[in-house]
């Protein structure tokens, strides 16, 4: 899939990439948000048994404080005649905006210390998900086509946020964590750190008992995407009740992000290998 560069504001809008009858830009009405809040909460509550709130059950929607200042980054399907259908959503959060809400969604579970010390422009990214039915490479390229547009008009130096496995045992996770600490664990300058009462260790087995390949595939697609992007993890995981997951945090040098790790990512993202 060709990815041109595209035209943009100073404010990180940039003009929709296509492919075929797929594209991705931000959204740009209160519709378009209302619905990558509806898919949300299909994907995360209906599917991977998150546990709603009163209100998130009447409305059917993932919505919280954050929602309001963020960029939602939207996969839309423009086949058929009515307004194109979001299929895919990533939401992000600039510094401007996590001074307007008072802090970063990560806040909750990290110390975000070190990476707010860091001398240049950092963008929280999340609440990632894509419809069942548009799981296949190009959705996934197209999302990742479209946050590299928007972090190179905004001049992004650092892409950091909450990734999740599914489930609440981290024992049962033991091999996935103690693969990403023993191995990717970011620099001390970048690295969050589990908030202490929250802080679950993740080095949860000898190293040298895990079968690195095999435990790779049972990544999440998400994180194995990030890790090919050069990313790393903090110090420490999260357990997420009510969203039936076990977050840990990832951080992404931009500078990293090179031309042969962008081709390498359209070869392969999306994939569940």
């Amino acid at each position: 899939m060709s990815t041109p560069a595209p035209e943009a504001a100073a404010d990180g809008h940039f003009d929709e990439l296509r492919a075929a009858d797929l594209g991705v830009r931000l959204a740009v009405s209160p519709a378009e948000i209302d619905a990558a809040q509806a898919l949300r909460y299909a994907v995360f509550y209906d599917e991977l048994g998150a546990i709603p709130d009163a209100a998130a059950a009447r409305s059917r929607r993932d919505v919280d404080a954050f929602d309001a200042v963020a960029d939602h980054l939207v996969v839309l399907d423009h086949a058929g005649s009515g307004a194109p259908r979001v299929v895919a959503t990533y939401r992000m959060i600039g510094q401007t905006a996590a001074a307007r809400a008072g802090r970063f969604y990560s806040a909750e579970e990290f110390d975000l210390g070190a990476l707010l010390r860091f001398p240049g422009n950092v963008l929280e990214v999340g609440r990632s998900c894509v419809h069942p039915d548009y799981r296949g490479r190009q959705a996934m390229q197209l999302l990742w086509s479209g946050i590299a547009a928007y972090i190179a008009r905004l001049r992004i130096d650092v892409l950091f946020g909450c990734a999740s496995l599914h489930g609440t045992d981290p024992d049962a996770l033991a091999a996935e964590l103690t693969y990403l600490a023993a191995n990717h664990l970011a620099p001390p300058d970048l690295r969050p750190v589990a908030l202490p009462h929250r802080y679950v260790e993740m080095r949860r087995m000898d190293p040298a008992a895990l079968d690195p390949r095999r435990t790779l595939v049972r990544l999440p697609p998400l994180i194995k995407g990030y890790l090919r992007l050069g990313g790393f993890v903090g110090d420490g995981a999260v357990i997420d009740a009510q969203f039936n997951t076990t977050d840990v945090a990832i951080v992404v040098r931009t500078d990293l992000v090179t031309e042969r790790y962008l081709r390498h990512y359209e070869r392969t993202a999306g994939s569940e290998d």
